[in-house]
């Protein structure tokens, strides 16, 4: 017997859905996949289905708002700015997100998908650190992709996989499995993250313990949860004295660069590096504060402040100034920071009100969208994330996946989807 097409088209769903988080870190642009199937699926519910988009809500159109606004913003100022067809490559990703979204419009794919993703991928996160730190040697684990990328993401899927323990724990007598492997992928997601060397993701580390206050604090005890406060010190405690992490000599090379900056003003160091980088930035800024400089015409910029020496050679080494906030405004001008603004505002826009609900299924994936904003932003304050593809990536298509599981616990559903 033939699976009917809305079955059909579920299941795959389901499936792109499920490996989006799960090879995301493991195979070359794995993040990238899933995602592939998903617009596939948004194109042809847009083509074979267009009855579909009556099932727009008012939260959906901002979704699609915001992400074709943040590409549209970075494709006129491309073009503004005479660069070629690769400097349209990202931001239209966002425009793609959007189409892909399409598919959660007419099949819902169920919420197991999401967390089995999750749970594989920060698993698959972690063991691929883990093999390339003792069996290839390499100083810093980094996958496939950047360390810092990878360090961050590896930490991203940790994250969702203990924001899924709310989930799970409503499993019935599946609940014990669900619970290990969650527990399992938050546990290797973030040891991938330690091995990464990355220290910019844990910066944001106590505003990320705060939202997961907001989530589980009704729920705990406070006796449980002084415990808990306990554990996490004790835990970071073991990180830092641990000497296979490294965790201790990358605190300490943050604090001697510093020194080495702000003491003696040498800026050869990763923090100081930043820190000029910075500088020349919000220079070039207060140069050309409303259409910015443009992706192409970055590095002139910095290159005439080194010729007149308002800035030091080494702002010249990177195609970014490691920061997402200066690197919109630098490049994209004031349309681009609060085009970025938005984007990071549409998570908490859309799940915020639900961090609270009632139902902790709801109230799981709700904490998953709201991480996904958080660890963002954090990750944005050392790294220019959305210059590189996996970033982009994760972020577009992870908004839209989390918005399409959770729309129907608070939106009325459309024809052929099933209630969560």
């Amino acid at each position: 017997m033939y699976a009917s097409p809305s079955t059909f088209g579920r299941s795959y769903l389901q499936f792109a859905v499920f490996i989006f988080a799960a090879i995301a870190l493991i195979v070359p642009s794995g993040y990238s996949l899933g995602a592939a199937l998903i617009l596939l699926a948004g194109l042809l519910v847009l083509l074979r289905f267009p009855s579909a988009l009556r099932d727009l809500q008012p939260a959906d159109y901002w979704l699609l708002a915001v992400l074709c606004c943040f590409a549209l913003v970075g494709i006129t100022n491309a073009l503004w700015h005479g660069g070629g067809s690769r400097y349209l490559d990202k931001p239209s990703r966002f425009f793609l997100a959007a189409l892909g979204f399409l598919a959660f419009l007419k099949y819902h794919p169920g919420v197991r998908c999401w967390w089995a993703g999750v749970a594989v991928g920060g698993c698959g996160a972690g063991g691929w650190a883990i093999y390339q730190k003792i069996t290839l040697e390499v100083e810093r684990s980094g996958g496939y992709t950047h360390v810092i990328q990878y360090g961050n993401l590896s930490m991203l899927l940790g994250l969702w996989c203990l924001a899924g323990l709310l989930w799970a724990h409503q499993q019935g007598r599946h609940a014990r499995l669900w619970l290990s492997a969650l527990a399992l992928g938050a546990a290797l997601g973030a040891l991938g993250s330690l091995l990464s060397g990355s220290r910019g993701g844990w910066i944001g580390l106590p505003l990320i313990l705060v939202v997961f206050y907001r989530v589980y604090g009704d729920l705990i005890r406070k006796k449980t949860q002084a415990v808990i406060a306990l554990f996490i010190v004790a835990l970071a405690a073991l990180v830092y004295f641990s000497p296979g992490l490294n965790v201790q000599d990358r605190i300490h090379h943050a604090v001697e660069d510093i020194q080495l900056y702000f003491v003696e003003d040498n800026p050869h160091s990763s923090l100081g590096g930043r820190f000029e980088m910075w500088k020349a930035s919000a220079a070039l800024i207060q140069a050309r504060p409303w259409m910015g400089w443009g992706e192409q015409h970055y590095v002139n910029g910095l290159e005439q402040m080194v010729a007149q020496e308002k800035a030091h050679p080494i702002v010249t080494d990177w195609g970014h100034p490691h920061n997402e906030f200066l690197n919109q405004w630098t490049k994209q001008g004031l349309p681009g920071v609060l085009s970025l603004l938005a984007l990071y505002a549409l998570p908490l826009f859309l799940f915020g009100p639900g961090l609270r609900a009632a139902r902790r299924e709801q109230r799981a994936l709700a904490l998953a969208g709201a991480l996904l904003a958080v660890t963002f932003i954090d990750f944005g304050l050392s790294q220019s994330f959305l210059a590189h593809n996996s970033g982009v990536m994760m972020y577009a298509f992870g908004c839209i996946i989390l918005w399409g599981l959770y729309r129907p616990y608070v939106l009325p559903l459309g024809a052929g989807q099933k209630s969560p």
